[in-house]
């Protein structure tokens, strides 16, 4: 999305945000800051990679095979995300076509890797929000409570291969007891904060947050523990995608130890940075790798093809689904230009 569009975000009672230039200030310095650390992250990445032992890639049938394999397990990981998302738009009774969910998943992550900011999770507010009855807080709340399921079940599994003793693991059994009361201690405030709104408390509260926790309360049922197992099944997945990665490479890994490296990965995308989370995702991948003996070369070797097998052909697919399906990135950027101008404010009171 350009620097100077509005924010795609509306106020809880469906209206323009009512600072949208404050928000746009803020959306732009988080670029310019995620700019700056991939920038830092991958001259740091690119000099410490040309210090090192020529990576090698996989040529013979067999390793070919294996690369492949590791392509479908993360298509089936995607589609597997798409009926994650159908599901909570589902429980928050948003009527929408399901072909949606599982498009839009695709092109969100595209565009993730292509836009800076988490643009694709922009693109999947709006489009979804064009396609339904939500508005687009509403949308912005699912994407929410996915992005805790995930962070929710990185945490455990982080729990999980420090406290079972993978070697290498970063802050050992410490770092994973840890974690895991963590993950304990935010689920019962989560829990106390529905008792009190129930109980007629923290209204004012309630009220300023009501479209994103509304979706995040499918959290709190049977079907959140289907969701959260899941979303598990899901970062596991990627975990034996990498195992897979390293069978290509001819380096053996255990699959708790390719479990670690992608969870580490994956958690360093909280930290701001460049499309694709270029630089920052590398480094963490790389540290993680080091931490479990996997150096030089071979290291090279996993980051780059565990990058192409993730990204790559999900890029290429959710860039199809968005031409063929919804008009395009520039027609999407068009109609959000105009949405957001009919939406404005036309004076300067009706701004403050």
């Amino acid at each position: 999305m350009p620097t100077g569009a509005q924010p795609l975000v509306q106020g809880p009672a469906g209206g323009p945000d009512p600072s949208p230039a404050r928000v746009g200030g803020e959306s732009r310095m988080r670029t310019i800051a995620g700019f700056v650390v991939s920038i830092v992250a991958v001259g740091g990445v690119v000099w410490w990679a040309s210090n090192q032992p020529s990576p090698r890639f996989p040529s013979a049938p067999g390793e070919l095979a294996l690369i492949g394999a590791a392509v479908l397990v993360y298509a089936g990981a995607t589609l597997l995300r798409g009926w994650r998302w159908d599901q909570v738009l589902r429980t928050m009774e948003i009527e929408h076509r399901p072909i949606d969910a599982y498009g839009l998943t695709a092109v969100g992550y595209m565009g993730n890797t292509v836009l800076p900011a988490r643009g694709g999770e922009v693109l999947r507010i709006f489009l979804m929000a064009e396609r339904s009855h939500a508005r687009r807080t509403e949308v912005l709340g699912s994407i929410v409570t996915e992005r805790l399921l995930d962070v929710v079940a990185l945490v455990v599994l982080f729990s999980a291969v420090t406290l079972i003793g993978v070697d290498g693991a970063p802050g050992g059994t410490l770092a994973g007891a840890g974690a895991a009361v963590g993950v304990l201690g935010a689920a019962a405030l989560v829990f106390g904060y529905d008792r009190a709104r129930k109980a007629g408390r923290l209204e004012s509260f309630a009220e300023r947050i009501r479209p994103v926790a509304r979706a995040s309360r499918v959290l709190l049922t049977p079907r959140g523990l289907l969701l959260g197992g899941a979303t598990l099944l899901v970062w596991c997945g990627e975990g034996a995608i990498l195992w897979l990665v390293m069978q290509a490479l001819d380096v053996p890994i255990a699959l708790p130890e390719g479990q670690a490296v992608v969870v580490l990965a994956s958690l360093s995308a909280l930290i701001p940075a460049g499309p694709g989370y270029v630089g920052t995702y590398d480094a963490a991948a790389l540290f993680a790798l080091h931490r479990i003996g996997v150096q030089g070369g071979e290291a090279v070797s996993a980051v780059v093809l565990f990058r192409f097998v993730v990204f790559v052909p999900l890029t290429l697919v959710g860039l199809t689904v968005m031409i063929t399906r919804y008009g395009g990135l520039r027609a999407a950027l068009r109609r959000e230009h105009a949405s957001e101008h009919e939406a404005a404010p036309s004076t300067p009171q009706e701004l403050r």
